[in-house]
């Protein structure tokens, strides 16, 4: 899962029946959005964020990591968050009869209401996408009457 903090949007995610080493979620979000050099990409202490595939997908691309502290939930709570709204909004409401299903389900949970719907009153009572278009028009740069 990779989450913007600034608008709260959900950028990528991938759901593995197992824990993967792999980055995947990352690796998508990363050839999507093309961050800038120097970008800090906070997780949590998982055994796929210390691997040497993840810090070598960090390096290529010139990012910075930044784990949280050793049984310190606050440091990733941005993240824990959605998790918990994922359980309570979609989760514990289902019964999913095999893994297809529930990504099926988490994806039109993130896309169709999410990133689209769902306000957050951190970002001014707007859903992400809203928020991140807000500000888009609040921050437009005037252009010059002057052509080349």
């Amino acid at each position: 899962m990779v989450i913007d903090p600034f608008s709260r949007k959900v950028v990528d995610w991938t759901l593995a029946p197992t824990m993967p080493a792999g980055c995947s979620a990352l690796q998508i979000a990363i050839t999507q959005c093309r961050p800038a050099s120097g970008l800090i990409v906070h997780s949590d202490r998982g055994s796929q964020y210390a691997s040497e595939a993840h810090r070598r997908l960090l390096e290529r691309h010139g990012l910075r990591a930044s784990m949280s502290r050793k049984g310190n939930r606050w440091d990733n709570a941005v993240m824990e968050r959605f998790f918990l709204n994922l359980k309570m909004e979609q989760v514990w409401l289902r019964d999913y009869a095999n893994h297809a299903e529930a990504t099926c389900d988490f994806t039109e949970y993130i896309v169709g209401f999410y990133n689209s719907v769902r306000l957050h009153s951190k970002r001014g009572y707007l859903s992400p996408t809203a928020y991140e278009r807000n500000r888009a028009e609040k921050h437009l740069i005037g252009v010059s009457e002057n052509t080349w």
